[in-house]
């Protein structure tokens, strides 16, 4: 076999002669297996040794991974405690359906290694449970025969729970029945000049509205929005809006919304939106739709609390540079006018339109004060 040579060239500071080796192959062929042997060993060592001995930060993320877990599992367990120490004491009056759904269910893969739990309590409200005439509400609502029809009295038993901010509400195995027959459209209240010609000097115009926006307005949210004559109107200039609708003593509000093409959200104005963070273009919020918003229980409009909850969450679903339109709010005083106007002022929105107007009462009543504004929501950092 023959030789070969590998000349390695000197450092060029000694200024010394090139290396010469003469290696036969299969000497050479060793050279390079222990060198990469080596340099295994090396990537090998230099793992452990790092998995060994973390960084202060990773620690920290593991530590605070924990400690999160460890929330949510005592969160958990609290749910847990809470409906077996308060539901034994009236399980004698609740139908079979609504324990078997109130009973805690087991994990499908069993203990979950993070938060120790190995069943999951229920979803529902914990207002449901707060009165006896709520719990026998709700008892009501739950009372039917499993995988048979639903009963017909069902759908105005749900909206009274939704009134009394019982919700989420507890799933239901029947079947729901045929839609009711919907009302004629004069009979729900439809303007054909509302956001269109001006009615008021506190009233904003559509196509004024949507010149003002920053950037094209394609998606928005009415709140309480009623027959969505709001979304009907956005519709006919390319904008699609939700409207969270409540049906009110019995009328089909929920179906003749759909029955427009027009897509309703049955949630009572106390409820958290269902949406992710900053969706919405824009936000509408009509005439008694902060007051309503700003009830946690239909009952407690006036507490300044409230309404800060509900126009936090206003804020949240709006994206940055959107519009949040609060149309022709009707202020039952001065003091609720100036609580809303410093609400506002701590948002720092940029004020597009700002309008408050008189509208003179009829006979006995009182002058009635409404104030409209277009505001820009700002970036934060």
């Amino acid at each position: 076999m023959g030789s070969v040579s590998l000349n390695v060239p000197a450092p060029r500071r000694g200024g010394g002669r090139r290396i010469s080796c003469h290696c036969t192959p299969s000497l050479l062929n060793l050279l390079m297996f222990l060198a990469l042997l080596s340099t295994n060993a090396l990537a090998l060592l230099a793992f452990f040794s790092s998995s060994s001995s973390s960084s202060p930060a990773a620690s920290a993320a593991t530590a605070a991974a924990s400690t999160i877990s460890d929330h949510v599992a005592a969160i958990a367990r609290e749910i847990d405690t809470s409906s077996s120490s308060h539901l034994p004491h009236r399980a004698d009056g609740l139908p079979p359906e609504l324990l078997l759904f109130l009973s805690p269910h087991a994990l499908p893969l069993g203990r979950d290694a993070r938060t120790g739990l190995t069943h999951m309590p229920a979803s529902v409200a914990h207002s449901c449970f707060r009165s006896p005439a709520t719990l026998s509400l709700l008892a009501a609502f739950m009372s039917y025969d499993p995988h048979a029809a639903c009963p017909r009295n069902a759908t105005l038993q749900q909206h009274r729970l939704l009134s009394k901010a019982c919700e989420p509400l507890p799933r239901r195995r029947c079947l729901s029945g045929g839609p009711r027959a919907a009302l004629p459209a004069s009979n729900m209240g439809v303007d054909g000049r509302r956001w269109v010609r001006p009615r008021h000097d506190y009233e904003f115009l559509l196509d004024d509205v949507l010149r003002l926006g920053a950037t094209r307005i394609r998606i928005g949210l009415d709140v309480a929005g009623g027959a969505a004559n709001f979304a009907a109107r956005m519709r006919d200039r390319g904008v699609t809006v939700v409207t969270t609708v409540l049906d009110n003593a019995g009328k089909p509000m929920n179906e003749f919304v759909a029955a427009r093409g027009l897509f309703p959200l049955l949630l009572s104005p106390a409820h958290r939106f269902p949406f992710y963070d900053g969706v919405f273009d824009l936000v509408h919020v009509g005439t008694n739709a902060l007051d309503e918003g700003g009830a946690p229980s239909m009952g407690n409009s006036g507490t300044e609390e409230a309404l800060e909850f509900f126009m936090f969450d206003v804020d949240r679903v709006l994206r940055v540079g959107g519009l949040l339109w609060i149309d022709s709010y009707l202020c039952q005083s001065e003091e609720r006018r100036q609580l809303v106007v410093n609400l506002i002022k701590r948002f720092g929105y940029k004020k597009l339109k700002w309008m408050v107007g008189e509208k003179a009462g009829t006979g006995s009543a009182k002058t009635a004060l409404y104030l409209s504004a277009l505001l820009q929501k700002p970036a934060r950092d």
